[in-house]
């Protein structure tokens, strides 16, 4: 592997075929992004706004001023965080609204914690960009939000989603797709993330001198470490290593996929929860656990670098090359380099990133598409190329936390 290949290879993706799609193509002239352009770059000027994709935006573009300097992205960074301000916080019963109308005015007014987290996560890397105390204020009272009304405070773990007013709600789902579990570790994944960056923030802000923060930053800490303990010795598989993805309220779990772009990004957001911590024995302990989390993950790797999707309860595969798979595969397999002792691993992820290139980044188009088919290899143009769940979230931090590791090998 040439490292500054691999490195140059990375950061050309992210400023000329990434961040531009969502500048140039996604932009809203009524305010914010668009909601969504299908698979085949169609623009659907009236879609509904996610407050995932928003908050997804907001973080993508954040990082990459943080990492760039480039003003252009603050300048989309503060656009999209200015939207979510505007329109996706409810200011009446607090936290966030799942989805607006393309005007921006209310549309399921649901609580969904997993979309509160990710603001938070979006929040939280704004104010490391700009130091725009607001934000982080704004984070902090989500943080607040997901503490009073998910966290269970007697069985331990974080509840799914209620009503826009905190009460119970009969369909937690995220989607379709999954099971209608009032736990699941999708959630516990992201909010521990949006946790984790948080804290990075606000230690950050303590190390510059800023006093009178150690209440929020042992707050936040405590959750932290509290969710840490959960995947550890709950949603982690100890025979398998595989990540249990749904469970009841009791911590019973049930049927469901091993999920490998799931695990393998897991294996290193959990070791980088542990850093941000700080605690040397905690990080030993999560070392050791996300070696075999990585492990179980790459069981899905292919021989040309790719992995596919998942392997179902009854035993059939998923073989399709989902886009966000591809990027959390090439993160993980940097981290097992970086952090494992590993190196090889590092020439196994530019395989994958190989692949990436040449067979799910649309160079024409610009950004990525969702994946490639199985059964023929073709394109799936059935999925959304911009939309509530495909945004420049996994391929824009690829990019950047490659770049990062690479820089530390």
């Amino acid at each position: 592997m040439d490292k500054t290949k691999f490195r140059q290879e990375l950061l050309d993706n992210l400023t000329r075929n990434i961040l531009p799609y969502w500048m140039d193509k996604m932009a809203d002239p009524r305010g914010g992004f668009y909601g969504r352009r299908d698979g085949n770059d169609s623009l659907y000027v009236e879609a509904p706004k996610g407050a995932i994709l928003n908050a997804r935006i907001l973080w993508s573009f954040s990082a990459a001023y943080i990492a760039t300097g480039k003003p252009e992205y603050l300048a989309m960074a503060t656009r999209a965080c200015d939207y979510i301000r505007d329109h996706f916080i409810d200011r009446e019963f607090g936290g966030a609204y799942w989805s607006v109308n393309a005007d921006g005015s209310p549309l399921d007014t649901k609580k969904q914690f997993y979309a509160i987290a990710f603001i938070i996560y979006g929040l939280a890397e704004y104010y490391r960009a700009c130091r725009d105390e607001d934000a982080l204020q704004l984070a902090l009272e989500l943080f607040d939000s997901i503490e009073n009304h998910s966290r269970d405070m007697e069985k331990n773990g974080y509840i799914e989603a209620t009503t826009r007013e905190w009460l119970p709600i009969a369909d937690m789902r995220l989607s379709d797709h999954d099971a209608n579990a009032s736990k699941t570790m999708n959630t516990h994944l992201h909010i521990l993330e949006g946790y984790t960056n948080l804290l990075r923030a606000l230690k950050e802000k303590r190390a510059r001198g800023e006093s009178g923060i150690d209440g929020e930053i042992g707050r936040v800490e405590e959750a932290t470490v509290n969710l840490l303990d959960v995947f550890l010795e709950r949603i982690e598989d100890s025979k398998t290593h595989h990540l249990t993805l749904f469970f009841d309220d009791d911590w019973h779990a049930q049927p469901g996929a091993e999920s490998y772009g799931h695990d393998i990004e897991a294996s290193w957001l959990l070791l980088e929860s542990a850093h941000v911590v700080g605690d040397d024995a905690l990080t030993a302990k999560t070392l050791d656990h996300t070696f075999h989390i990585a492990f179980a993950g790459l069981q899905g790797r292919c021989h040309d670098g790719s992995m596919v999707y998942e392997r179902h309860p009854a035993g059939n595969y998923d073989n399709d090359k989902h886009w966000w798979v591809q990027a959390e595969n090439v993160i993980g397999q940097l981290w097992l380099a970086r952090f494992h002792g590993l190196p090889e691993q590092a020439d196994k992820a530019y395989e994958s990133w190989r692949y990436i290139a040449d067979n799910i980044v649309d160079n024409e188009g610009g950004e990525w598409h969702w994946s490639r088919r199985s059964v023929d290899g073709s394109v799936n143009r059935t999925d959304d190329k911009a939309g509530f769940w495909k945004c420049p979230y996994h391929n824009s931090r690829m990019c950047i936390e490659a770049v990062r590791v690479l820089d530390a090998l």
